[in-house]
């Protein structure tokens, strides 16, 4: 079994601050993910939201688990993020493909890229906590204009670790509330996370403010 060791560290920020693993935005299935992603998130006159890049989830989000191949019903969507995000503005990052505990030949990375044409982040620390490691993949490739955390939005179906990263980072984060996979198969997890969300805004938590480029 391939513990998430990052996952289980937070935890503890996690228990401190509940708002870290809320999203900014929450969508039902990557079919309804609006494009581009700025649509998604309250702008004020003070504070323009500007996606200039995206962190995309594999699992549960645009693919059924397992698999590289995007969802047949979500091609027409992941075709349309890519030309609204072309070349290095769109990055894969998963816990299982190019994850380096999980993935250290990078197989499953190279499958991926090969199949969806969209670079894979080669990661030591499995998410919530490679932030660092993302942050210093744009800084690498500075024709994608990012020069902050909140110029990022990331889409993934967990709040445990892709919208955490999303808070963690100081960036948006885009809920894939119900995913590829029915309720009744995803994990314990997965389901309690279904809850978890609707019980925290109940009780007046909200995600963090992503950090703005003149911060």
């Amino acid at each position: 079994m391939n513990l998430n060791l990052s996952a289980s560290l937070n935890i503890f920020k996690l228990l401190a601050n509940p708002s870290l693993c809320l999203p900014h935005a929450t969508i039902p299935t990557f079919k309804e993910l609006p494009v581009p992603l700025d649509s998604a998130f309250d702008s004020t006159e003070d504070r323009k939201v500007n996606i200039k890049a995206v962190v995309l989830d594999k699992d549960d989000c645009f693919a059924v688990p397992e698999t590289n191949e995007v969802y047949a019903q979500y091609q027409d969507r992941f075709n349309a993020l890519k030309a609204a995000y072309p070349g290095r503005r769109l990055l894969i990052v998963s816990n299982t493909a190019g994850a380096l505990s999980y993935d250290p030949k990078r197989e499953l990375a190279s499958e991926l890229e090969k199949a969806t044409g969209v670079t894979v982040l080669s990661h030591q620390t499995k998410k919530p906590g490679c932030g660092t490691e993302i942050m210093d993949y744009f800084r690498k490739h500075p024709e994608t204009g990012v020069t902050s955390p909140g110029q990022i939005a990331v889409v993934g179906d967990r709040l445990s670790t892709d919208m955490m990263l999303a808070n963690l980072m100081g960036s948006y984060g885009v809920w894939v509330k119900d995913g590829v996979v029915p309720l009744e198969r995803k994990s314990i997890f997965s389901r309690m996370e279904q809850r978890l969300a609707p019980f925290l805004v109940a009780r007046g938590y909200a995600p963090p403010r992503p950090q703005s480029p003149f911060e």
